[in-house]
């Protein structure tokens, strides 16, 4: 059987309640700022479940010894914000993963291909094939950006086994490249909308998500 994406749309309330603020066109640059926020941080808890990885250990609680679970400093972790509007996901995803190293790549849609254009790129050379990767990106759509961002980095030695990707609204299109492409991923998002228009906006999705956080 071959393998196929996973896509999570988890049930959570506070995901519920922050991206119908996110939705609504009156929502003030603040609070939308905010409720993206909380959708990186609620997330990115979910998407960290079965992909962190712990190991065993003791401890010497104030009463007697006891096992316990950490996480395993030695596996790198990494956050790969797509900017710009990544950047509104990154605040809530580091609250989960406080340790992790933070990549930013930006890519920028021209309006009428609909094509990514790369403007900065702060990724290392190489990175451990055993690093957990988090990309963070509002907007699944086309799926130009995600792809070229996954292109990065596969070139620099990312397994999409241990990639995640935190968005808030997924379209089809992005899905099917992604599915293509990349079966082993798995997606965390907080709704899949059904359709995008003739200039690559998610329907009824949020807007220009960049637009909206920085107020611009």
């Amino acid at each position: 059987m071959n393998q196929r994406l996973l896509v999570y749309v988890p049930p959570h309330p506070l995901i519920q309640h922050w991206l119908t603020v996110a939705r609504d066109a009156s929502t003030p640059s603040v609070l939308f700022r905010s409720a993206i926020t909380e959708l990186g941080r609620w997330l990115t808890y979910e998407a960290s479940r079965d992909w962190l990885v712990t190991q065993e250990t003791v401890v010497e609680s104030p009463l007697s010894s006891c096992p316990g679970t950490v996480i395993d400093s030695q596996i790198p972790v990494a956050v790969v914000p797509i900017l710009r509007a990544g950047l509104g996901l990154l605040e809530g995803a580091q609250t989960i993963l406080p340790l992790a190293k933070i990549y930013h790549l930006g890519l920028q849609r021209n309006e009428e291909t609909l094509e990514p254009s790369c403007y900065l790129n702060k990724l290392p050379e190489k990175l451990d094939p055993q690093t957990r990767v988090l990309i963070t990106d509002p907007m699944l759509a086309t799926g130009g950006s995600i792809m070229a961002t996954m292109a990065e980095l596969i070139q620099r030695g990312v397994n999409p086994a241990f990639t995640r990707i935190v968005c808030v609204v997924a379209a089809p299109p992005a899905l099917q490249k992604l599915n293509a492409a990349y079966p082993e991923l798995t997606i965390y998002s907080a709704t899949i909308d059904g359709e995008i228009n003739d200039k690559g906006f998610i329907i009824p999705g949020l807007g220009d998500a960049g637009d909206r956080i920085f107020g611009t």
